[in-house]
């Protein structure tokens, strides 16, 4: 595949298709805001356009962190597959990331972090820079002082335990009989989120198989003793969780001498099975990092060599997490967002003006069509008699659509006038009837499981790092709301349950936590327009405390930001920080769905992002405002400092997408996949 340059970001992205001549939008005459605010959109409406790939599809890079690289550098390092170019290239990335004292943090901006800086610093050696470099030596004085190895996370001794760097006996437990577990036992892998099961179920293999491959140096540096690396630690007392958790991994470092060596190997043999049967038709499985990597590791330590079809092909699709850069550096792409980003992409672009039967737009939906998952997945095992139909996040994830995407393609889906509007109503309908089967018990909705809410996957020793089950969130569960009010659905006793749900997660200030997104700002963004779209009324009191708060938080410049330090520090930073595009663009569609349009604080945060526009439309944003798990693992999505801007300039300019949606639309009976037959769902439908 060809590339070109985003001047906006430095990275190479796919070739795309040429923007239309006739792109031509509906914008008011107007002095002033307006006239700013429609200037912004013609720009930017233009350039989003000009980046659609051929197919029909938008996708901008997915910056994390460069754990990424690192561990990507250790893979090869292990399966014997480094080479100069590859290692060399990421090492320039990840030099590039590194802080003036030494470190590496998670997102920009943010602290230094401790098992970020070991991993980088171990990447570093293996691409020859040497320990006594100053770069390295600030690093490794910076990883002592904070207690070295030993106070790192889990997966990175996990990491630095494959080369004889850390001793296996010294991490906690990963029985692979855990494959084995029922439904209804404690901690079997379907408590866990999706994210967490495909992590863990190779891991079990690595834990049981305890590989050592020869290091190519000591990292005696990163000890604050060399002699003693991993000095004991007192218990915590046994009757708390976490005291609870580590006798139980106590017991099964005991269990592990006992189990029959046949009832190991076939519990081994359960957990390949399982892998293989949910890797992608590209080879990667779930569409993410993590999983591809330890299960290429696990299936390769139980015997696959590299030419073995389900390594090769898992091996290709880590390639395809690749971003070359200009400068030559190689960043490494925790994950892909075609889906997710081609939804907000065509949302933008209608809400802004761009008419809905426009080639462009007619071609995204045609992509998304073609992508939507109508097999069942993993989201089966909790509801076996629930037919499929959604969307996943990736290119190539059918078994773990989400209930997010789903959400947002549909809304997307219905504001563009299709030529073949029946295919459309039948996808619509049977995304309508997944996310109502997909509903939790307290009214509310997960990203991909239902009701995955054990309290015991997150007091194991071994998941210190993120989230590790897929509670209900406020902003999926909005998302939610908004394409049920947009599909009629508005009075269903389940959206009204949601709704329900929503109004009693808002915090006393006002605003709603952001899951998925950082993180006041986002939640609050994501709820205002969706209880507004199910028709509350910008008069009642949820929706005033709302824009209350927003206004409260609104910076001096009129744009919004919020620091992830948010999610630890919440008097400090929750609404707080440098103002970004995206966020400020979060901000302006709750004030505006709650119809405070002609305000000073919408008017200055307009004007905020008409200044902060460049000439060529784009608008810059290094700051992280994407969230995978709450302070652990933040996102950069370098598309959402296009797509949202763009929304809440159209919105302003155009006014409430929802009402304009509802007057446009030609009536069509529903389909009725809607309908979930023989469910008592079905019943409520048409209250």
């Amino acid at each position: 595949m060809t590339a070109t340059t985003d001047g906006s970001t430095g990275a190479t992205l796919p070739s795309r298709a040429a923007a239309a001549s006739d792109t031509t939008l509906d914008i008011p005459e107007a002095a002033g805001v307006p006239e700013a605010a429609a200037r912004a959109a013609r720009r930017a409406t233009d350039f989003l356009l000009s980046r659609q790939d051929a197919e029909g599809w938008w996708k901008g890079d997915l910056e994390t962190n460069v754990t990424m690289d690192a561990e990507d550098l250790l893979l090869r390092q292990f399966l014997g597959i480094q080479d100069e170019k590859t290692t060399q290239a990421a090492a320039r990335f990840i030099r590039g990331e590194q802080r003036p004292d030494g470190t590496w943090a998670t997102f920009w901006g943010g602290p230094g972090e401790l098992s970020t800086t070991i991993e980088a610093y171990v990447a570093l050696r293996l691409a020859g820079d040497a320990p006594d470099d100053p770069h390295m030596a600030r690093a490794s004085a910076w990883i002592r002082e904070r207690g070295g190895i030993a106070s790192s996370r889990v997966f990175t001794r996990i990491w630095l335990a494959l080369f004889g760097w850390w001793k296996w006996e010294d991490l906690p437990e990963m029985p692979p009989e855990l494959i084995w577990f029922p439904g209804w036992m404690p901690l079997n892998i379907y408590d866990f989120g999706c994210w967490a099961r495909q992590t863990i179920v190779p891991l079990t293999i690595v834990s049981a198989k305890r590989p050592v491959r020869p290091a190519p140096f000591a990292l005696d540096e990163l000890h604050t003793d060399p002699a003693n690396p991993n000095p004991p630690k007192p218990l915590a007392p046994p009757n708390t969780w976490d005291g609870a958790f580590q006798r139980l991994d106590k017991a099964l470092r005991q269990l592990r001498r006992v189990v029959p060596r046949r009832v190991r190997k076939a519990a081994m043999n359960a957990a390949a099975r399982w892998i293989i049967e949910r890797q992608e038709n590209d080879g990667c499985w779930g569409g993410i990092q993590p999983p591809a990597v330890y299960s290429v590791i696990a299936l390769h330590l139980l015997g696959y060599d590299l030419e073995h079809p389900v390594l090769r092909e898992g091996l290709a699709s880590l390639d395809r997490f690749a971003v070359w850069r200009e400068d030559g550096a190689r960043m490494i792409e925790a994950c892909q967002s075609p889906v997710w980003d081609t939804c907000l992409a065509a949302i933008a672009l209608v809400d802004a003006g761009l008419p809905v039967d426009h080639p462009q737009l007619v071609k995204a939906a045609d992509w998304l069509l073609g992508e939507e998952i109508v097999r069942p997945g993993d989201w089966a095992v909790k509801r076996p008699q629930l037919p499929p139909g959604g969307w996943a996040f990736e290119f190539h994830n059918d078994n773990y659509p989400d209930i997010d995407d789903t959400a947002e393609v549909s809304l997307a889906l219905r504001r563009i006038r299709h030529h073949d509007p029946e295919r459309v109503d039948r996808a619509i309908g049977r995304a309508v009837r997944w996310n109502l089967g997909m509903q939790s018990k307290n009214g509310a909705w997960g990203a991909f499981d239902v009701d995955n809410t054990s309290p015991f996957p997150n007091r194991l020793p071994f998941c210190d790092f993120g989230e590790v089950i897929d509670p209900p969130s406020a902003d999926v569960t909005a998302h939610v709301v908004e394409m049920l009010a947009a599909e009629g659905l508005a009075h269903d006793p389940r959206t009204r349950r949601g709704i329900a749900w929503l109004l009693a997660e808002q915090e006393p200030n006002g605003a709603w936590f952001g899951r998925w997104g950082v993180n006041y700002i986002y939640g609050t963004g994501s709820v205002v327009p969706a209880l507004t779209a199910a028709g509350l009324p910008g008069s009642h009191p949820a929706i005033r405390r709302a824009v209350a708060w927003l206004e409260s938080v609104q910076n001096d410049d009129g744009g919004w930001g919020e620091d992830l330090r948010s999610y630890k520090h919440v008097k400090e930073w929750g609404g707080r920080g440098a103002s970004t595009p995206s966020q400020t663009a979060w901000a302006l569609m709750a004030l505006l769905a709650a119809g405070e349009k002609d305000t000073e604080a919408v008017e200055r945060g307009i004007q905020w992002l008409a200044d902060t526009q460049r000439e060529d439309g784009t608008w810059d944003e290094p700051y992280f405002t994407g969230t995978g798990f709450p302070w652990d693992f933040s996102i950069n999505y370098h598309l959402y400092r296009q797509v949202f801007p763009l929304t809440a300039l159209g919105r302003y300019l155009h006014g409430d997408p929802f009402e304009r949606q509802l007057l446009a639309r030609v009536t069509r009976p529903r389909p009725e996949e809607a309908k979930p037959v023989g469910s008592p769902l079905s019943e409520a439908k048409g209250s």
